[in-house]
């Protein structure tokens, strides 16, 4: 008897970012990504509390990320939902520098500022990822620290990066896969997890989680 053929686990995204879902789909998954409701105001869900510290903001957001999606996706019912899946991943990512948060800057004034304060040092990037199964099972989580340390940035190349809008929507107000990459000389730790995914994390929790009944 032909053994059964393994296919890998269908998978709810609660992220907009292209980033996480090119990941996820280089690793020959390919992830059903979940929009927010209309109304939803991601913005709001992703500012710091008062006091709070980066690790604990960022484990905060993804694990209210990911209860947020499945609410959404029970409240829709199984005509509307999008194709079954077995899992659901939500994820953040926060630039840390020196015991701050440093989040998506809001406008260019405050894009030039970050890069201003990052440039020429030494910073951390911590992702956490939150995933669990449909009906809200066999949850689990993963948090990756790295450093990345950038070079000296002229303020006539943070404002040319700064014109390009790559900034906009990225934590600490760049993207090391972009542009910004070119001037970061060092970085210790997983470069999918500074990108917005820890990946090899990611994939080994996914299969525990979807092996588990």
């Amino acid at each position: 008897m032909k053994s059964k053929e393994l296919r890998p686990p269908a998978i709810y995204l609660a992220s907009q970012s292209p980033r996480r879902r090119d990941l996820l789909r280089s690793a020959g998954l390919n992830p059903i990504v979940i929009a927010p409701d209309v109304g939803d105001d991601p913005e709001r869900l992703e500012r710091a509390q008062p006091g709070e510290v980066p690790l604990a903001y960022v484990q905060r957001v993804a694990q209210v990320k990911l209860e947020q999606a499945l609410l959404r996706l029970h409240r829709l019912g199984p005509r509307q939902r999008p194709e079954p899946a077995d899992l659901i991943i939500a994820a953040d990512t926060v630039v840390a520098l020196n015991g701050e948060s440093l989040g998506k800057p809001a406008t260019p004034s405050a894009a030039r500022k970050m890069l201003a304060r990052l440039s020429d040092t030494t910073h951390q990037v911590i992702t956490a990822v939150s995933i669990s199964r449909f009906d809200g099972t066999n949850a689990g989580d993963v948090t990756v620290k790295s450093e990345v340390t950038f070079a000296p940035l002229s303020p006539a190349w943070i404002q040319a990066y700064v014109n390009s809008k790559e900034p906009m929507d990225k934590a600490g107000g760049y993207g090391i896969q972009g542009a910004a990459g070119s001037l970061i000389p060092r970085i210790s730790g997983s470069f999918s997890a500074i990108m917005g995914l820890p990946l090899h994390e990611t994939l080994m929790l996914i299969q525990r989680l979807s092996h588990k009944r």
